[in-house]
């Protein structure tokens, strides 16, 4: 079980959106490597960053800033928003990325998905971002007509490290994970899954670490965070314990 402490980055900013919207960002960090460096002194393992701005174009835009946190921190990092080619994945594994998450192109070419998988064993994970119970792309600009399950089957048996779970009707509103919906989806299939969207107290790190969660991989905190209502070692100390049980 991990806790993976949140990036989200716009204009080489550490931001937090609420509900996914561009224009509602919180600044709360402008120096994306001294955020990374605090992290890991905090005692975290991994680190999830997002280039929002990436995700929308389609493309990296926040690359210096990325870099920035790969030299700052020695733990793995997992990077979405933008990376949409095999090029775009071969260049960050190259770079230091343990992880690339694959969410709008996971939609529209699948295939790519499975071919990233076969080239990078173990380094491609899967974006889902929901809302109202269908995946949304392009930055969750975009509805699909795809249902959440459906998308996650088709990457059954293809490698996939993770699946990310993102509720987007909670995110950054610290109103607590859509643990029913998550977990359906960690019972629908084999591949790791971990919770992301609206984790907002250490309601949410007790009710990560329960018995019928013990499935996924773990989940994701941002705002709660950086608003101090997660205490870091508090956290951790939970999660560790549940370990060695």
């Amino acid at each position: 079980m991990i806790l993976f402490p949140a990036i989200d980055l716009k204009d080489g900013q550490c931001v937090r959106l609420k509900l996914g919207d561009m224009e509602q960002a919180t600044v709360y960090n402008p120096d994306p490597g001294a955020q990374a460096r605090a992290f890991e002194e905090q005692g975290f393992e991994w680190l999830h960053v997002v280039d929002l701005n990436g995700a929308f174009a389609g493309e990296t835009v926040n690359g210096d800033a990325v870099d920035a946190i790969l030299k700052s921190t020695s733990n793995p990092v997992q990077l979405g928003g933008g990376i949409r080619t095999l090029e775009h994945i071969e260049n960050w594994l190259s770079r230091g990325l343990a992880r690339v998450i694959l969410g709008t192109v996971a939609v529209r070419d699948p295939a790519l998905v499975i071919e990233a998988c076969r080239k990078f064993p173990g380094k491609v994970a899967v974006g889902i971002d929901a809302k109202g119970g269908k995946v949304a792309v392009e930055g969750w600009a975009e509805a699909s007509e795809l249902g959440v399950i459906e998308l996650a089957k088709k990457f059954e048996g293809a490698g996939v490290s993770a699946i990310i779970y993102t509720d987007i009707d909670r995110d950054g509103i610290l109103t607590g994970i859509n643990w029913d919906s998550t977990l359906e989806l960690a019972d629908a299939v084999s591949i790791p899954v971990i919770a992301s969207g609206g984790l907002a107290s250490m309601d949410d790190i007790r009710r990560m670490i329960a018995p019928d969660a013990e499935k996924l991989e773990g989940a994701i905190s941002g705002r709660a965070l950086y608003d101090g209502r997660i205490d870091p070692q508090e956290a951790l100390a939970l999660i560790r314990a549940t370990r060695k049980a």
